[in-house]
């Protein structure tokens, strides 16, 4: 039997100078049990850095977590249901990246993994749409860090993004800040 997933809470005080958006996000997730910390956090933080104040659509984690093999990791839907925009963590399959670009949806990965490495593969590789995909790369000592200050039921903090810069401060600390990549295909 597979051990349950844990419910976690995070509180975000969300301030993305880039998007204009400034928000205090309240996000319960479910880590299951075969996800790190690390890949938990990516979620996070994507979810943030795409939070737009739009009335117009509506952004979410998709409804089993990680282990829901046909829905985006994080999923932006209009009011009458169609999918905006699709969003992947860490290294998915060509193949699933392949089905997003079909899905007519922007795509977009955020990833804690070799980048470079991935974005050559995925240069090389038969996906619909390739040139589409936005790959954003989270430095992964960065996710380790920000892991130090989550327990086990979850976390707060606030979270300022400029100039695709993350700026992290938890309990009146700062973390350093860390640049979020962005390649193109």
């Amino acid at each position: 039997m597979a051990n349950p997933a844990s419910a976690k809470r995070f509180v975000v005080q969300l301030s993305n100078v880039d998007a204009g958006a400034y928000a205090e996000l309240d996000l319960r997730v479910s880590q299951q049990s075969s996800e790190t910390l690390s890949f938990l956090l990516a979620r996070i933080v994507a979810y943030c850095f795409l939070y737009r104040d739009d009335p117009d659509s509506v952004l979410a984690f998709s409804k089993g977590g990680i282990s829901t093999p046909d829905e985006p990791a994080i999923a932006r839907t209009s009011l009458d249901g169609r999918l905006l925009q699709w969003c992947e963590i860490g290294n998915p399959s060509q193949e699933r990246l392949h089905k997003a670009g079909k899905s007519g949806a922007e795509v977009v990965l955020f990833t804690h993994h070799d980048a470079e490495r991935q974005v050559a593969e995925l240069r090389s590789s038969t996906i619909h749409r390739r040139e589409a995909l936005v790959v954003y790369s989270l430095d992964a000592t960065w996710l380790a860090t920000l892991g130090t200050a989550t327990t086990e039921r979850g976390a707060s903090f606030e979270l300022t993004v400029a100039d695709e810069t993350l700026y992290v401060v938890v309990d009146g600390r700062s973390l350093p800040p860390t640049v979020l990549t962005r390649w193109s295909l």
